[in-house]
């Protein structure tokens, strides 16, 4: 029997669904991997013109894999976490390398690529290949935990008994779980939200059980992190990734510190993007300066 969730959530997507590039009939499964691995921690509205870039300059896993690293954090920009795009790249070759340039449809195969995990390859199976899958997303997670458990967030933490629920919930035939998975994404986008929600426009109102409690506060407020920005090793690291894509010239701590001055900050700044790939230091000629650069 199909959750009572299910039929009132897929009808307000059909009348309300954005109209997504990487929802369109001509998608590709490596388009729908791309853009679900932009999409993590970054909004759909800067995530839309980057998708639209990337993939018509890199349409297919061999395109991206040939490309230079320092072209693929160049394209990357401000997404944030420009680990990811180095992960995608890697991601690429080894599609090319163990699967002939065509993203596999078996899960676990899915789970062996870099930078995909559980919830990626989910995500992969239900939208780009169109089978049943348990997909849980922040926005999900948020849609369930209100209307089935009647919190007003999930707990900060996926557990198992979280996504044993969940399961439950999507339906058992191929084409309706993946219309309901992505319907439930949409609905925790654009009405369940987490700071102001709109349940006076959600076809669900009357099935909410949080609604129905009078709106209680968060119960996992307490557990949850809220980190800073403004003056922080992120931002110092930001920053200096941000100089090192505006140019093709080594760089060095003389030019970097025009743009962050606190030494001890831009050296971790710097220590931790070459720790990670993103960067190359280069040992200064006799007499020169040390230098930084994307790497090649």
């Amino acid at each position: 029997m199909q959750h009572p969730l299910v039929a009132p959530v897929v009808t307000w997507f059909d009348a309300h669904a954005r109209d997504l590039p990487w929802r369109a009939p001509d998608r590709t499964p490596w388009g729908v991997l791309v853009s679900e691995v932009m999409l993590q921690q970054t909004p759909v509205q800067r995530v839309e013109p980057a998708w639209r870039a990337w993939m018509e300059r890199w349409p297919t896993p061999a395109d991206l894999a040939a490309a230079t690293p320092a072209d693929v954090l160049r394209a990357w920009d401000r997404l944030g976490y420009p680990r990811r795009a180095l992960r995608l790249q890697e991601c690429a070759r080894a599609v090319v390398a163990l699967h002939d340039g065509d993203l596999p449809t078996d899960t676990v195969q899915l789970l062996a690529l870099p930078g995909v995990g559980t919830y990626t390859a989910a995500a992969v199976t239900a939208f780009a290949h169109g089978r049943r899958a348990v997909v849980l997303d922040t926005n999900v997670r948020r849609v369930l935990a209100r209307t089935l458990d009647g919190q007003a967030l999930p707990p900060p933490h996926l557990g198992a008994a979280e996504l044993r629920r969940a399961d439950d919930v999507v339906p058992p035939d191929d084409a309706t779980a993946t219309r309901w998975n992505a319907a439930v994404m949409e609905l925790g986008a654009l009405v369940c939200t987490a700071r102001a929600p709109r349940c006076t426009d959600c076809p669900v109102a009357g099935l909410c059980g949080w609604r129905a409690a009078g709106h209680p506060a968060d119960a996992h407020a307490d557990r949850r992190r809220r980190q800073a920005w403004a003056g922080t090793d992120r931002q110092a690291r930001g920053r200096v990734m941000a100089v090192l894509r505006a140019t093709d010239a080594p760089t060095t701590e003389t030019d970097l510190a025009q743009h962050w001055p606190d030494d001890a900050q831009r050296a971790r700044a710097l220590a931790s993007l070459v720790a990670d790939g993103l960067a190359e230091a280069h040992e200064p000629v006799p007499g020169g300066p040390r230098t930084y650069r994307l790497p090649r």
